[in-house]
């Protein structure tokens, strides 16, 4: 085990996703508690909050859940590089620089969604900064 064991409640917090999200995420088997208390509760491990804030990372990029299952389990097998060779390891390496540059693509993608969404703000306050000396003289 690699150190302290956190419940759900402070995985949750760390992570900033719901208890209800990870609980979905053990249920789909994208990040499997590393134990369980004797009471059945969910007991995580650092390497867990670390995978967790990797699907944090991709969902708002669009990736799926099976996506986000690949790239875990092609992380975790060059993880564990002493057992592979090197053929298996650069097609892994290949999936993972595939999911980089999709992401690097997306976030491109968000940067002009941004870009937009704030020139519409802009806009906005613009046109209401325009209008508050005349609702100013409509009071008096």
């Amino acid at each position: 085990m690699d150190g302290k064991q956190m419940q759900i409640g402070e995985v949750a917090a760390r992570t900033e996703l719901s208890l209800r999200t990870i609980r979905h995420y053990d249920e789909t088997g994208l990040v499997t508690p590393s134990a369980r208390s004797q009471g059945g509760f969910r007991l995580y491990t650092e390497k867990d909050v670390q995978r967790l804030m990797v699907i944090r990372r991709m969902k708002p990029l669009g990736f799926t859940l099976d996506q986000m299952r690949d790239l875990l389990d092609a992380t975790d097998r060059l993880d564990a590089a002493a057992r592979l060779d090197a053929g298996e390891r650069e097609a892994l390496l290949e999936r993972v620089r595939t999911y980089q540059q999709a992401a690097a693509e997306q976030v491109g993608n968000l940067r002009v969604q941004l870009a937009r969404a704030e020139d519409f703000e802009a806009t906005l306050r613009a046109r209401l900064e325009q209008a508050a000396p005349s609702a100013a003289q409509e009071r008096v």
